[in-house]
């Protein structure tokens, strides 16, 4: 992490105005925290405690507010930071997330002039050498670059069978601008390191690290565009997904070049139903490409918003429902999410955990992700979970309308409580995960006010625990496979080794190893033969609900090697 670590801003040489942003953060940060600390630890240690707690939302509001209006004023990774701190359930009240999840990544365009110097700059020619028309009002502006829509010019555009692409460019200064704004986070996070009221809950400077490495990221759009390959990679073939291809001879650090995919808003219903696809048709094929995404590929897409998904008619009807086909297509991968194989399992035992309604399972998959610390007493989690599920579980976005909202603030606050008093930080691809299909679900419910996660959900937990099975039944195989292999083995091994005694190519000083040696070989065999007899008895019971046949041979085979273990056993005492 410390690779990604920008260099110190330099104050001294920079503007006035990057001196007064360092400040006007550090002055923020340092009040607030001066009247958390007042209330929070002084008072309550002079027996003050009730006037801390009876205004303690009105306070955690008030601070959330007024990051709001700084974030908005400031730009830059200030927004990114409220959007980040709105996602942080497992260490921030409700009273900061709710004020600040509608924090929006939207500023005043920057000039076409200034972009267009630091796109010629970045690109080594003019605009007008490297595009045929680039339009100079763009179609996205926000706090850390901006977009615009261009034509290859003819050489560029034989080269790459493309014309119409967006350029996408970095603000002047941008750079900087994040320099100084981490320089003021990690200040921020050294002084909140200090704290015990925080640093028993939360490791702030790896927080803030944490956050910098993914900013860092979202900045660099060579990472971006190896990103978008790579999705693509992930879903060659499949013809649900479809990604803009990038003009790598129009592409830098700073400057994005990519094909035009521009097609219908994913939930613009109207456009839909006048292309011929109806929306609750696409609602459950997003849900899809978003659980393999991250149940699977193990690389998603962690800003599936509206304005990052079209859908792209095919023209093509389907011959056995008369629908009109379409594709999925995704744009900005500036922010991706990455799940390592082991953190991937815990997530399908989540998954499976969640759609059986399981709360104990859930809490235990949450464990097994390694979030929670093995000290943690989880009993009222796992009651909490429990409850949640009795009451909401398998619920769609239509039926969870109709829920009074005093149901909904209760279990908030229950669950809020719980998940603060435990001893976990969640990864921050854990937090990309829950940001990504919270996006899904509104999508979706967008899609189709009808529309049911559980019913996506609940199926693809199915194939997972096939999948499970299947992954179970093939390691038993392999080992017993292996296990045979060494019992077909060992006697040659065993008898090479007694020849090298008695040949005195091996000096023995017990003349009793050869009855050891042959006590041994004996005990191997009866090892291996119970280990086939365990290894098929599973396997044909986990085998036998799906295949009744097969699963009562596997285990009626079983007892042959449990036979020899035995009758062996008996021979050899």
């Amino acid at each position: 992490m410390s690779s990604l670590r920008p260099a110190r801003a330099d104050f001294s040489s920079g503007a006035g105005n990057t001196r007064a942003r360092y400040r006007r953060i550090l002055r923020f940060s340092a009040w607030h925290l001066a009247v958390t600390w007042w209330f929070e630890l002084f008072l309550p240690r002079i027996g003050l405690v009730k006037i801390a707690e009876r205004t303690r939302t009105r306070r955690m509001q008030r601070f959330a507010r007024s990051f709001h209006v700084l974030a908005v004023d400031l730009g830059g990774l200030m927004i990114k930071v409220g959007q980040f701190m709105s996602s942080r359930l497992d260490v921030l009240p409700p009273e900061i997330t709710k004020e600040l999840e509608g924090l929006q990544d939207e500023v005043p365009a920057v000039p076409f002039a200034a972009i267009r110097a630091l796109a010629e700059a970045e690109l080594g020619v003019p605009l007008d050498a490297a595009f045929a028309r680039v339009d100079e009002t763009p179609v996205a502006a926000a706090s850390l670059g901006q977009a615009h829509r261009a034509m290859l010019a003819p050489t560029a555009a034989a080269d790459t069978g493309l014309t119409g692409v967006v350029l996408k460019v970095q603000r002047p200064g941008i750079d900087e601008i994040v320099d100084v704004d981490l320089a003021a986070l990690r200040k921020v996070g050294g002084w909140l390191s200090h704290v015990r009221l925080v640093s028993d809950r939360v490791d702030m400077p790896a927080l803030v690290e944490e956050f910098a490495a993914t900013s860092l990221e979202e900045i660099d759009y060579l990472h971006e565009a190896a990103s978008s390959e790579r999705f693509a990679a992930d879903f060659a073939g499949d013809e649900r997904v479809s990604v803009p291809q990038i003009v790598w001879e129009r592409t830098t650090r700073r400057v994005l070049t990519l094909e035009d995919v521009t097609a219908i808003k994913i939930t613009d219903a109207a456009a839909l139903h006048a292309a011929g696809i109806d929306p609750a048709d696409v609602a459950p094929v997003f849900a899809a490409v978003m659980f393999d995404q991250m149940f699977t590929n193990g690389f998603f897409h962690a800003d599936p918003h509206p304005g990052n998904i079209f859908v792209t008619p095919t023209g093509q009807v389907s011959e056995t429902t008369g629908k009109q086909g379409f594709t999925l297509t995704f744009i900005d991968f500036g922010m991706m999410g990455e799940v390592p194989s082991n953190t991937r399992s815990g997530l399908r035992k989540l998954l499976i955990a969640a759609a059986s309604r399981d709360g104990k399972g859930l809490v235990d998959a949450i464990r097994d992700v390694g979030v929670l610390l093995p000290s943690a007493d989880t009993r009222e989690l796992e009651r909490a979970m429990t409850q949640l599920f009795a009451r909401f579980g398998g619920m769609g976005f239509a039926e969870l309308r109709e829920v009074d909202p005093r149901e909904f603030r209760e279990f908030a606050d229950q669950f809020g409580h719980v998940v603060r008093s435990l001893p976990f930080q969640l990864p921050e691809n854990f937090l990309l995960i829950i940001r990504a299909m919270s996006l899904t679900s509104g999508v979706c419910s967008a899609l189709d006010a009808s529309f049911n996660l559980w019913d996506s959900v609940e199926p693809y937990a199915a194939q997972l625990i096939r999948d499970e099975r299947g992954n179970v039944v093939s390691d038993l195989g392999r080992k017993a496979l292996e296990g045979a292999v060494v019992a077909v083995n060992l006697p040659k091994r065993i008898d090479g080794l007694v020849t090298r005694i008695e040949d005195g190519s091996v000096a023995v000083a017990n003349p009793g190893l050869e009855r050891r040696v042959i006590r041994l070989e004996h005990m191997a065999r009866r090892l291996v033969s119970a280990m086939l007899f365990g290894a098929l008895l599973i396997a044909g019971a986990l085998v036998r609900s799906d295949d009744v046949v097969f699963g009562t041979v596997l285990m009626a085979v079983s007892a042959v090697p449990l036979l020899h273990a035995l009758f062996s056993g008996r021979r050899a005492g």
